[in-house]
């Protein structure tokens, strides 16, 4: 049965990759995962374009598992010397945009949820979601599923991990600043120049370090990476507004280091969104202790993903690689998806 699945889940892969599935517009590829179900004889739901199912004999007395990948992808970069959307398998290696990230892991865990679907032995349920909107953290992806689809006790998150146990991950924040000051002649030196006032702010952002260092994820990270001030040469700028990317850790909530902030610059600072917070399961748990009993490794994964909307534990793991995630000539190894359906597989019976 694991064998077969395999193969149709490459399969189901590969049409993935030839359809359009940039976030907000993954319909035709939610259509392809409404087919692997119905072709499975799985009931399934769909809400916008997150397609969602529930383990036949679902009992609302046990616990519950998520299993969860998304089906959006970015838009394919200027380096890309094939067709994204071509599903070209050559010395091994499928090519595609979305075959890494997350292609790979969705097929991987429809494979593993089809599995376990019609046993009536099991120690869990199982709740599927097929995410949108996961690459732009948009308002109708897994966070909006999360008042449709059964209370979750914990998560496994498919994004390529080379399926090694990613225990942590960061959260994010992004900040809008704006240091002001008030306008004058450059020739004069009047006035008070925002982009000074700017540089003080910015100097805190690029030497302050949070006393709390997390055991699993490091330091908070605080990054600026946009800015923009002036519309003349001779006219000393009022405003000088620049953006900040800040990678928090499980150490802090997001409000926390918003509220450290806050304290030490001048600048306003308006933040984005408060709830793209770090995850994590403890080392502890029985999922995760049953990928380290086959062999799997633990780490914290500096990258964001559809763990940050869960507020249950959750664990990020699946086949392919997160560095090649985005970047042109997108590929995943076929052994990284039948490894990954295997190891899925042997996980979960550990516990179930």
């Amino acid at each position: 049965m694991i064998e077969q699945l395999t193969k149709e889940a490459i399969e189901l892969l590969k049409n993935l990759i030839s359809k359009q599935s940039f976030s907000g517009e993954e319909n035709e590829t939610a259509l392809l995962i409404m087919q692997w179900f119905s072709h499975h004889n799985i009931q399934f739901e769909s809400d916008k374009h997150n397609v969602w199912a529930k383990n036949k004999h679902f009992n609302p007395s046990k616990k519950t598992i998520l299993l969860n990948s998304h089906h959006d992808t970015v838009k394919p970069n200027k380096g890309y010397t094939r067709n994204p959307l071509s599903p070209d398998v050559e010395d091994g290696k499928l090519y595609g945009l979305g075959s890494n990230d997350a292609g790979g892991c969705l097929v991987s865990l429809l494979a593993t949820f089809t599995y376990f679907y019609n046993r009536e032995d099991l120690k869990y349920n199982f709740v599927i979601v097929a995410s949108a909107e996961e690459e732009n953290s948009g308002p109708n992806g897994l966070n909006s599923m999360l008042k449709v689809i059964p209370e979750i006790d914990f998560a496994i998150v498919g994004e390529p991990t080379l399926m090694n146990l990613a225990i942590a991950e960061k959260g994010l924040m992004v900040l809008n600043c704006d240091a002001k000051g008030t306008a004058g002649h450059a020739a004069h030196g009047t006035g008070d120049n925002a982009i000074y006032n700017a540089i003080e702010d910015i100097h805190w952002f690029q030497t302050y370090e949070f006393p709390k260092v997390s055991e699993t994820l490091g330091k908070v990270k605080m990054t600026v990476t946009q800015i923009e001030a002036g519309n003349q040469h001779n006219v000393i700028p009022s405003n000088c507004k620049y953006v900040v990317d800040v990678r928090v850790t499980d150490a802090y909530s997001n409000q926390e280091v918003f509220d450290i902030i806050q304290t030490n610059v001048k600048s306003e600072v308006c933040p984005r969104s408060l709830r793209l917070n770090s995850s994590s399961i403890p080392k502890e748990h029985p999922i995760v202790q049953a990928g380290i009993k086959l062999g799997r490794e633990t780490y914290g994964s500096p990258t964001l993903s559809d763990q940050a909307v869960l507020n249950c534990p959750s664990l990020k793991l699946g086949p392919g690689q997160s560095l090649r995630s985005h970047t042109a000539d997108e590929f995943i190894y076929l052994h990284e998806i039948e490894e990954g359906i295997d190891l899925y597989i042997k996980i979960l019976e550990e516990i179930i």
